[in-house]
């Protein structure tokens, strides 16, 4: 099952299921939209049980595609996580996942424009599996893990190096500027998705390939990450933890490659579909 939603930023939204052709039907008789506050193993079986077909078309015309789930409670990521990327960075495989944050403030629709202030200088990309946590998981083992995810989801994890490595303190400061996470289009339920940790993925900056990758590079899978998260933390549903990248990423080249206004990304993941942004000045 695949779920999405359509509106304006900060207005109302319609939430859709999307048909075998694709086509997304109004779900709001079944519920007024996903997100955290709606978000449940109940509400994913009630939807499961009901024929997209017996739904109206969704009337998105001339409607911003938004993320598939209103904005979480928390945005989780893992760094350093692609055995490729830690290669391409220089760095030794870390012994646990490494943790960090993205300001709410970043998330926004798969196709929603990537903004440029004038004080960047090391705007970078990132392709990344995204897990959407569907009730609440506190010191839950891996095989319980899975049990506890909504979906998974495409998400693009927008980084200023500059703020993130050379400014003091924690990364948090350059993964937290709004519209650094694009996410979408659409969430794919961990049912269809098939095997996880074998999705291919790619991105590409103005029609060039910058990365292509597998989650089966991962370091840490995904019920490792959800399992080992919630030995120190209450996920809660619609919580999304960005699994991180895999080689390719402006900073690991040589010479280091950034955005700057007017360029292009495009990006996807195998079962769950492709976003595209263009960067923007402030």
């Amino acid at each position: 099952m695949k779920l999405s939603r359509y509106g304006d930023r900060y207005g109302s939204k319609i939430p859709c299921i999307i048909d075998a052709d694709g086509t997304p039907r109004d779900a709001s008789s079944i519920v007024a939209d996903f997100g955290p506050r709606t978000l449940s193993p109940e509400l994913l079986d009630k939807l499961r049980a009901t024929d997209p077909k017996s739904l109206p078309v969704a009337d998105i015309e001339g409607k911003r595609l938004a993320p598939p789930m209103a904005q979480p409670f928390n945005i989780w990521c893992v760094g350093l996580n692609y055995s490729d990327h830690a290669e391409e960075a220089g760095m030794e495989i870390p012994a646990e996942p490494i943790l960090f944050n993205k300001s709410t403030v970043t998330y926004c629709g798969p196709n929603d424009n990537i903004l440029y202030s004038p004080k960047m200088t090391k705007l970078d990309w990132e392709v990344e599996l995204g897990i959407v946590i569907g009730k609440p998981t506190l010191n839950i083992s891996k095989e319980e893990a899975l049990d506890h995810v909504a979906g998974f989801v495409l998400v693009n994890d927008v980084s200023e190096r500059a703020w993130q490595l050379e400014r003091s303190g924690q990364w948090v400061k350059g993964k937290s500027f709004p519209n650094f996470c694009p996410t979408g289009p659409y969430m794919t339920t961990v049912d269809e998705i098939g095997d996880v940790q074998n999705l291919n993925m790619w991105l590409d900056v103005n029609g060039k390939r910058m990365q292509t990758g597998n989650t089966d590079k991962m370091i840490f899978d995904v019920a490792t990450i959800v399992s080992y998260m919630s030995e120190f933390t209450q996920l809660e549903p619609g919580d999304l933890i960005c699994t991180g990248t895999p080689p390719g990423v402006g900073a690991g080249m040589n010479p280091p490659v950034w955005l700057n206004i007017g360029d292009k990304v495009s990006l996807g993941i195998d079962g769950l579909g492709e976003q595209s942004q263009t960067v923007v000045a402030l």
